[in-house]
């Protein structure tokens, strides 16, 4: 018998710390998605928002990179994932919202009116 599990589809923000050279911001990135997969989940689509500064500092440092990753997980994933996440130094800030569709671009609006 397969195990069929029902799966959302989930928006994951995450921020990687920026004093991370190429290859070690690629290996986080590639820990976050394998951990998902792990967990039953399937990747969707992976968005590289860049570099971009804080608001105020967190935890010291003034910016971060961010990444937006869609996946499909069976619900029990993300507790499981929060606690992986919580392990991870490498990843400053991270969240997941339950979404309905998979945008092809994101940008972030400029809060400076020209």
């Amino acid at each position: 018998m397969v195990n069929k599990q029902k799966k959302h589809l989930y928006e994951g923000m995450y921020i990687i710390s920026s004093v991370l050279s190429d290859d070690a911001r690629t290996k986080a990135v590639e820990r976050i998605k394998s951990g998902i997969t792990e967990k039953n989940g399937e990747i969707v689509k992976v968005h590289d928002l860049g570099r971009k500064k804080f608001a105020y500092h967190i935890n010291g440092r003034r910016e971060g990179v961010y990444y937006i990753i869609f996946f499909e997980a069976p619900p029990q994933a993300i507790d499981e994932l929060w606690q992986e996440y919580h392990l991870n130094e490498d990843l400053i800030r991270f969240m997941h919202i339950k979404t309905e569709e998979v945008p092809e671009t994101i940008e972030f609006k400029s809060l400076v009116q020209a």
